[in-house]
């Protein structure tokens, strides 16, 4: 892993026997105390506790004090000088920034040093190792330019012990070909993305595992079966897949039509929060997938559309909430474009969990999900 200050060392984020709530409460003090120190925390948030009017490191005992912060907002992602979310306690490190959305006007950004490498090392920990077999090659069949999720699959493999294989892909392309109506090129340009996956499987790379969105994996097997074969005839037994639209039938129709064995998990996760695995799914729960974000890392809550401090009943429809609690990073009460239903523990995950995730009904009619 990674040495201080980075790492998770303290009994708040160890998985130590203390109560997952419990946990989580010390995590946040842990995580404002960093945030708000003088001495380690980034300009942002020690020019908002000048003007706050109360300190943070006095005041937030607990998760639910976060509330003071009120939502964040979207906007102060946008725009720079993105140095100003560097904490001090990091001067010097190599930085990475990595963007969200950026279709139309500036894109949101986020700076890392660590944290995309941790969130998928703690991925990895979920992931079998019977269709992940450690020392295989993966293909990273997905967005690539300034985004996270490229070389934090390509950390994950490493991590693994392999060597990842990547294509290039702009999903911000797509979004724009989807817009205009320019069928043909959008067509073109999915034919020019798949190629590049099925040249880099017929190369003798010995990929085995892969990450992939489902209309790309869609469009991957269905030109696979074109040529005679199928994704694990092409070698390829454990997939990590996400995007808005992974739903309980497109997980079963992958199943029975697509997979031919492979094995797949369903993931959630963005620029902003890392990454939520999901519970097991299949024919025993007709193939539902529920998500549950790395606490105490990241926290979903599913909360009401009309007032977002206030947490949806189990199995009722909100929109999800996210907040971010890393020594890199603090994003409290962040409002994301997706809704879905909340969802109780699992014995994996004692935390609460969303399903049927999908863009927020506020935003849909103006959301383009692209290659997602």
């Amino acid at each position: 892993m990674h040495p201080s200050p980075l790492d998770q060392s303290s009994a708040a984020a160890s998985g130590s026997a203390r109560a997952p709530q419990d946990a989580l409460d010390a995590w946040v003090r842990e995580v404002v105390a960093w945030h708000f120190d003088p001495a380690s925390g980034c300009p942002f948030w020690l020019e908002y506790a000048k003007t706050a009017g109360w300190d943070p490191r006095r005041e937030i005992k607990r998760f639910a004090d976060l509330e003071r912060f009120g939502q964040f907002e979207d906007e102060w992602l946008r725009g720079g000088p993105v140095q100003r979310w560097i904490p001090k306690a990091l001067a010097g490190r190599p930085v990475f920034v990595f963007e969200t959305g950026g279709t139309t006007g500036v894109p949101k950004t986020r700076v890392a040093v660590e944290d995309f490498r941790i969130d998928y090392e703690l991925f990895s920990g979920t992931l079998p190792d019977q269709y992940f077999p450690k020392g295989s090659n993966w293909l990273m069949l997905g967005p690539s330019g300034p985004r996270r999720l490229r070389l934090s699959v390509e950390h994950l493999a490493q991590y693994r012990g392999g060597i990842c294989f990547c294509v290039d892909l702009d999903p911000r392309w797509v979004i724009k070909l989807i817009k205009k109506g320019w069928a043909d090129h959008l067509q073109a340009y999915k034919d020019h993305v798949i190629d590049q996956a099925v040249t880099i499987l017929q190369a003798g790379h010995d990929v085995r595992c892969m990450f992939t969105t489902p209309k790309l994996l869609e469009a991957l097997a269905l030109r696979l079966e074109s040529m005679g074969t199928t994704i694990r005839q092409a070698g390829i037994t454990g997939i990590f897949s996400g995007g808005t639209e992974f739903t309980p039938q497109w997980n079963r129709f992958a199943h029975e039509e697509l997979l031919d064995g492979a094995y797949m998990t369903p993931t959630y996760g963005n620029t902003l929060m890392g990454l939520a695995a999901s519970a097991p799914s299949g024919p025993h729960n007709n193939y539902k997938i529920t998500y549950y974000a790395p606490q105490p890392r990241a926290v979903i809550e599913v909360v009401d559309f009309d007032h977002p401090v206030k947490l949806v009943d189990y199995g009722q429809t909100g929109r999800v909430k996210l907040t971010t609690l890393t020594k890199e990073f603090f994003m409290p009460g962040f409002l994301e474009r997706d809704e879905g239903e909340r969802e109780p523990a699992c014995d994996r995950y004692p935390w609460d969990g969303v399903s049927g995730v999908r863009p927020y009904r506020g935003f849909a009619a103006t959301t383009t999900v692209g290659v997602y």
